[in-house]
């Protein structure tokens, strides 16, 4: 466990989100996603993402895990696993990954637009969280400039507690995150300044590709360019 102070959090709350809400932002999320990755060349579901060792297929095999595993399994996977959450999400992303076509992904996801799933202790917020955070880890690391409704970040924003922002291991020790697009700052410090979405990337521990962010402390975020 992280043992860096808590940062302060400011801008979006929410007060006005009711649970349907939330549940409309996950079905408009799944169903953007499913667009999104259709329209994906065969190369591209084999293209890294912004996970570490994951390709898009393995983010896809996973976010949609709960659709076709029940709990029972699930506790038997994480049994195998020596009980480490990570260690069990790593493994059958990468297993589902490859024994799955990008056709039966795909056929998944869109027959799942609506399923009630949530993670534990995370409610319908942390079903949110978890479908916008992977989607972009799939379309930042390929460039396609799908842009998040900034509405749907603030959701993700607002559900967040110290505890979440801690979980990520993300150091984010003097440096205030502004969303240009947001009304929602994060920390204290040396301005890092971005789209909410990229931000949002930043607390979960990602490193982005250049030009995403700006601020003197931008490049602590940043991933060096591939050599040409």
């Amino acid at each position: 466990m992280s043992s860096r102070p808590p940062v302060r959090m400011s801008g979006v709350t929410n007060a006005d989100t009711t649970e349907e809400t939330v549940r409309a932002a996950i079905r408009a999320e799944r169903r953007e996603q499913a667009e999104t990755l259709a329209a994906l060349r065969p190369d591209q579901w084999d293209a890294p993402t912004l996970c570490d060792g994951w390709r898009v297929r393995d983010v896809v095999a996973h976010t949609t895990l709960p659709f076709r595993q029940s709990a029972g399994r699930m506790l038997l996977e994480l049994a195998r696993s020596g009980g480490s959450f990570n260690r069990m999400a790593d493994r059958l992303a990468r297993r589902d990954g490859d024994r799955m076509s990008a056709a039966d992904l795909l056929a998944l996801l869109r027959a799942n637009l609506a399923h009630p799933w949530t993670p534990p202790g995370g409610g319908p917020a942390g079903a949110l969280s978890h479908d916008v955070i992977h989607g972009l880890d799939i379309t930042v690391a390929l460039g396609l400039g799908r842009i998040v409704p900034p509405d749907r970040i603030a959701m993700v924003f607002a559900g967040m507690t110290p505890r979440n922002v801690a979980f990520f291991g993300a150091d984010l020790t003097g440096v205030r995150l502004r969303a240009t697009d947001l009304d929602w700052t994060l920390g204290e410090g040396s301005p890092v300044t971005g789209r909410a979405q990229d931000l949002l990337l930043v607390v979960c521990g990602r490193r982005l590709p250049p030009g995403h962010l700006e601020g003197d402390a931008a490049g602590r975020f940043t991933a060096r360019r591939a050599p040409a």
